[in-house]
């Protein structure tokens, strides 16, 4: 797997377009890197920049980007309704794919000391990076915003992580750490009042308010600190504002941990409190991009709210997400370019198979080449005979006399959808594999060196090109027990479609194992081959198990 991390600074400048531009392109012109978003905001005067690469390209892209900025940006001019401390305001490295926190620490770690020593800027790291416990949260470093720092500098407990200890005017300071993924997201309301935007933000996030008493005064304990009343919500930030460009207040959250507190409780909480204050939440809107899965969690939500079945596809749970959140009340939702997955999938080259209709698909497999072949194929079948589980179970949903396998069926759907966007991926990643090992047999082979070397590569690409297969031998069991648990228990006029399922499935099953054995071939004695041909064949046997008890299942009520 490829290693893949997020960068997201924030800069201080959201109106000049030529500037932005500009700071985004010194990162989007690094070799190695993919830039995915820019996101300005005229009223916040400030931009979200969102770029994704590998490690060591994305360090190199952040620094460059923090260089351009400090040249172009002067914060002594720099005026705007979000809280700022820099020119680069913040800069956090997130793991995407195949990349540890620990790895994002030694990069933001390795990207402070660098821009401390060869740009002279203050830095502080933050969240997991942090050097120091009070440092951990940005709120905390950015108490008094930019105008703060010539007197906090002054003092010793503010002594940069990196960088000279003096106030800086034109740059200001910069903020380097990682994260989780962190989900900037307003909810809109019908009101132009920041103060009432304000006391919904009170009320959710995690820090919450200060406590007062009947006369409005703030308790205090024993020691004379000050009492909080705890927000609703855990992993959450919230402030209230007002956007002159949308002409309405809104409730600014952030998220940092959406598995905590995901987008749809927020959003539901939000719109509670505003019921409470007399409110109506007209819609909300996420800043950059967001997780898939967060999308996904949203679409699952409401569905099921709205007493439907979860288990439907991927594009329709994002439109449930998408409608129920009202993310094209103050700006169009264009998930290909707001949902990172499909951000990075929409830059990609070389189109993927499955993207392709079911004539052109057809056309490329007939071609001369070997690849798309045998093993996108079985993993297709594998993708049909899901698809057609999750359409008996959705089709049995709420039918009379079929009230007691409801749930069964339910979680039958759900499971039937997520193998089939499985089996979808295997139909690319078996050409990929396949495209991989024949790099692999073209490499040069003069020297003993250069043989050494093509040799241990044909073994892994042949492993990979094995692995895969497997992978896609193990789900088609599942797509059949899937399969059976349709014909025995979904619609019996759509029995048939079950029996299908099955038939599906199987070839499949067949399909995968004839890949799994043939590229055994080019591993024969090693403890790898025992022991995968020995998994290989049990999973057939249960897959032909399975798909004997849905044909007799579908022949028993048609015969």
């Amino acid at each position: 797997m490829a290693k893949l991390v997020e960068c997201v600074p924030n800069i201080s400048e959201g109106r000049d377009q030529r500037l932005i531009q500009a700071v985004a392109g010194a990162a989007a012109e690094t070799e190695g890197v993919t830039l995915l978003d820019v996101d300005p905001g005229a009223d916040t005067h400030r931009t979200v920049i969102t770029f994704v690469g590998e490690p060591d390209a994305v360090l190199e892209g952040a620094f460059r980007l923090i260089r351009k900025a400090a040249e172009l940006i002067d914060m002594t001019r720099h005026s705007g309704a979000h809280p700022r401390q820099g020119a680069t305001d913040v800069c956090p490295f997130v793991p995407v794919a195949g990349v540890t926190m620990e790895e994002c620490v030694e990069l933001a770690r390795r990207l402070g000391e660098r821009v401390g020593r060869e740009l002279e800027i203050p830095v502080f790291l933050y969240e997991q990076a942090a050097t120091r416990p009070e440092r951990r949260s940005l709120a905390d470093i950015r108490t008094g915003e930019y105008e703060a720092w010539p007197e906090k500098l002054a003092r010793p407990e503010w002594t940069p992580d990196y960088g000279p200890a003096r106030f800086l005017p034109r740059t200001g300071a910069v903020v380097i750490g990682a994260r989780e993924f962190l989900i900037a997201y307003n909810v809109d309301l019908d009101t132009r009042d920041r103060e009432l935007a304000h006391r919904i933000a009170l009320q959710i996030r995690e820090t919450g308010r200060l406590r007062r008493d009947e006369q409005g005064r703030v308790v205090l304990d024993e020691q004379g600190r000050r009492l909080r009343q705890e927000g609703r919500l855990r992993q959450c930030r919230a402030v209230g504002w007002y956007i002159d460009t949308y002409g309405q207040a809104q409730v600014s959250i952030n998220l940092t941990d959406y598995k905590v507190t995901p987008i749809h409780l927020a959003f539901d909480t939000c719109r509670e409190v505003a019921r409470s204050l007399g409110l109506r939440v007209t819609g909300s809107e996420i800043v950059g991009l967001v997780p898939l899965e967060a999308l996904l969690m949203a679409g699952r939500h409401y569905l099921e709210r709205q007493g439907r079945w979860a288990g439907v596809p991927e594009p329709d749970l994002v439109d449930a997400a998408v409608r129920s959140l009202g993310l094209n009340d103050v700006a169009p939702f264009k998930p290909e370019e707001k949902i990172i997955e499909y951000a990075v999938r929409g830059r990609e080259r070389k189109p993927e198979l499955v993207a392709l209709t079911c004539r052109a698909f057809a056309d490329e497999l007939s071609r001369e080449s070997p690849a798309p072949g045998g093993g996108s194929v079985a993993a297709l079948c594998g993708a049909l005979g899901a698809g057609l589980a999750a359409m008996v179970a959705a089709l049995t949903r709420g039918k009379e006399g079929y009230e007691e396998q409801q749930a069964e069926l339910e979680r039958t759907a759900g499971e039937a959808q997520r193998l089939k966007d499985e089996f979808l991926a295997d139909v690319d990643r078996d050409t990929a594999s396949f495209n991989r090992l024949m790099a692999a047999f073209r490499m040069k082979k003069k020297t003993p060196e250069e043989q050494a070397a093509r040799d241990e590569a044909i073994r892994g690409a042949t492993e990979e090109a094995t692995r895969v297969p497997l992978g896609v031998l193990r789900r088609s069991v599942a797509a059949l027990a899937l399969a059976e648990t349709a014909a025995g228990g979904g619609l019996r006029p759509s029995i048939s479609d079950a029996g299908v399922a099955g038939l599906t499935a199987l070839a499949c099953a067949e399909g995968a194992f004839y890949n799994v054995r043939i590229n055994l071939k080019g591993l024969a004695g090693s403890e790898f081959t025992r022991a995968t041909r020995a998994e290989a064949d049990s999973l057939l046997a249960e897959a032909r198990r399975r798909a004997a008890a849905v044909a007799a299942l579908v022949m028993r009520e048609i015969d």
